[in-house]
């Protein structure tokens, strides 16, 4: 039986804390209103991690194992680059721009971890002498690893690319694309075999090459309103390669927290999936969605009805309940703060206010909570569609602010392509006011139902700029 020195076990307790905090982190992100707490927890479980790591690299009782003062320097730099890094980039984005900075950070995790398993496998491939070859137990962690953070850094990168718009957010598909993308997959799981029963360069270059492309082609014919499935799914990539990472050095902490994050991304993509009743597979396959501009009229034999601000403002004035609907295009023209201005000015009246939330609204999970919180509407007011589908009977005005496919009466009909789709009951409401800048259709390509509903008024204007013109007619009728 080995003995435990002191330091090793006072590294494995610190592990043991960091891994509870990570854990607890999960749970407590579950809702908004513990949330901070949550996300608290999860970094100090971090910093734990971290601060116990070079102590961990010193306990490592293999003697050939050592540290130059140059490597040192090298990893403090690196820390120090990365905690600044991190930092200023959380506390300068935008919250519009929080699906593009996650997006970021997915791919440089994935890449990360890719590197990990890289210097491990170049390191131990040129110590390899004769017949010798390697364990299965390091071959294979490490051929996952590359394939998985491969796949996750580039993939990452095109979405984060088609959520700035640096990249069409239509589906892009070429042909041969799936082929290519067929060939690439072989080659990034072919290598990964292949590298575990002969390891060697050339079936590392096999598998980092098709990995890469593969990443590049997986998330290319993906339309940019699937972006909130494509994020998740590739933050539960890097929670897996991190695993495959700790695998490979033979630190427990990296495993714990890789396989917490590939489980919850994992569940969470399910959610967002089946909250637009399509499979995981069917959005991954892509050349679905389309961007939320373009589009035409409504369609389908009946006809739109045109409002102005001061027509929505008599109504909300007059209206005793009132739930509002964020969507993209309230995230799009940055408006949250005159959102929460408007519901703030309604309670002051006595109204009652909620805060409709369907799963996929915006571009990424949990999108309209993050930015009606740093609006500062209060988390009870956050109402997700199965708790508030059952308000919208009794609603006086529901104001539906740049949603559109998941406002869609048509999702109750079978035939078209948003059929089966849980959406919020808006139509259920007395009388509907939509500010959209145009009546153009949504990722689905189909004109929404809702805007023909002789109890829906349109009202034509960027959402910023509408809701301003709300607030001021509604402090002239109250």
């Amino acid at each position: 039986m080995t003995t435990l020195s002191g330091v090793e076990t006072a590294i494995r307790l610190v592990y043991l804390l960091a891994a509870v905090g990570f854990v607890l982190g999960l749970h407590f992100m579950r809702s908004p209103a513990t949330a901070r707490l949550g996300n608290t927890l999860s970094w100090i479980g971090m910093a734990l991690a971290v601060a116990a790591t070079p102590f961990f690299l010193t306990s490592i009782p293999d003697k050939s194992f050592h540290i130059t003062t140059t490597a040192w320097i090298v990893i403090a730099a690196g820390t120090i680059v990365g905690a600044a890094g991190g930092l200023f980039s959380a506390r300068l984005v935008k919250m519009t721009d929080m699906p593009q900075l996650v997006s970021i950070f997915n791919a440089v995790g994935g890449g990360a971890a890719a590197l990990v398993a890289v210097v491990d496998f170049l390191r131990i491939n040129s110590e390899l002498t004769g017949s010798a070859g390697m364990p299965l137990d390091f071959s294979i962690p490490v051929g996952l690893d590359i394939l998985i953070g491969s796949v996750t850094f580039t993939g990452s990168l095109i979405a984060a690319g088609k959520l700035q718009g640096w990249v069409s957010g239509n589906p892009i598909i070429f042909p041969g694309a799936r082929v290519l993308a067929a060939l690439s997959a072989g080659a990034g799981i072919g290598g990964v075999v292949w590298l575990a029963m002969s390891p060697g360069m050339v079936p590392f270059y096999v598998l980092a090459a098709g990995a890469l492309v593969f990443g590049v082609l997986l998330v290319l014919p993906i339309g940019g309103a699937d972006m909130p499935v494509v994020v998740s799914l590739l933050n539960a990539f890097t929670g897996l390669a991190v695993a495959m990472a700790g695998f490979v050095v033979g630190n427990p902490i990296l495993i714990i927290a890789g396989a917490l994050v590939g489980a919850s991304g994992s569940i969470l993509t399910k959610l967002m999936a089946d909250a637009m009743n399509r499979s995981i597979m069917n959005i991954m396959i892509g050349g679905f969605g389309t961007t939320d501009a373009g589009g035409g009229p409504a369609e389908g034999g009946g006809t739109t009805r045109l409002v102005s601000g001061d027509d929505v403002g008599v109504q909300l004035a007059y209206a005793d309940k009132v739930i509002i609907v964020p969507g993209y295009g309230l995230a799009a023209a940055q408006a949250q703060r005159e959102a929460a201005d408007l519901g703030n000015l309604l309670e002051e009246h006595g109204k009652t206010v909620y805060y409709a939330i369907h799963p996929v609204a915006g571009r990424m999970p949990g999108h309209m909570n993050v930015l009606l919180a740093e609006a500062d509407v209060p988390y009870e007011l956050l109402k997700e569609m199965d708790e508030v589908n059952g308000d919208f009977d009794t609603c006086d005005v529901a104001l539906v602010i740049g949603a559109n496919d998941v406002t869609n009466p048509a999702a109750r009909r079978s035939g078209n392509p948003i059929s089966g789709m849980p959406i919020l009951d808006v139509d259920h409401s007395k009388s509907i006011v939509v500010i959209k800048r145009s009546l153009g259709f949504g990722y689905a390509g189909l004109d929404n139902e809702l805007y023909t509903n002789p109890k829906t008024g349109m009202f034509l204007a960027d959402a910023k700029k509408g809701l301003n013109e709300l607030l001021a007619a509604v402090k002239e009728y109250l």
